[in-house]
């Protein structure tokens, strides 16, 4: 099968590309074009790094400076705070405020835009705490099933 290609449910054998015939009505599963210059994955991409979650979380209904940001996020580097805060800032998310004293102050805080973005981390953050034991036993389960199949292929299938 040829990347990118999905397997339609309908017809086991045979892929599913742009071209089909299949008809998904109001959903279009290739809305998130995997290429590299659609916007919407660039977005995509942008908004569910994990740093972009955490920082978007964080300013949630306060200003934040950049050093209690990096004390808030654990693990992330200066660098990459940082990287993540621009890109938030290019894409309208988040807004940075330069206060003129000495040393320079600055503050983030989300934009109106980057508010809306928030609502929509927050019911995915439900969503997750709501089927967390789900995910959890579906893992367990999956772990189980491929040790043993690795153990099977050890053996020789005996």
């Amino acid at each position: 099968m040829e990347e990118g290609t999905l397997k339609s449910p309908s017809n086991p054998g045979g892929t599913v590309g742009r071209g089909s015939a299949v008809d998904y009505g109001e959903a279009d599963p290739f809305q998130w074009d995997t290429r590299e210059d659609c916007q919407v994955r660039q977005i995509l991409d942008r908004v569910a790094d994990k740093w972009s979650l955490l920082v978007i979380a964080l300013l949630d209904r306060r200003r934040l400076r950049f050093t209690e940001l990096r004390r808030e996020i654990d693990g992330i580097s200066q660098r990459m705070l940082t990287v993540t805060l621009r890109q938030l800032e290019r894409d309208g998310l988040v807004k940075r405020t330069v206060h003129p004293v000495v040393p320079p102050r600055v503050e983030y805080e989300l934009t109106p835009l980057g508010g809306t973005l928030h609502h929509t981390i927050q019911t995915l953050v439900s969503w997750t705490e709501e089927h967390q034991n789900e995910i959890a036993a579906a893992r367990a389960d999956y772990d189980a099933r491929a040790t043993a199949e690795e153990a099977a292929e050890e053996t020789g299938g005996r």
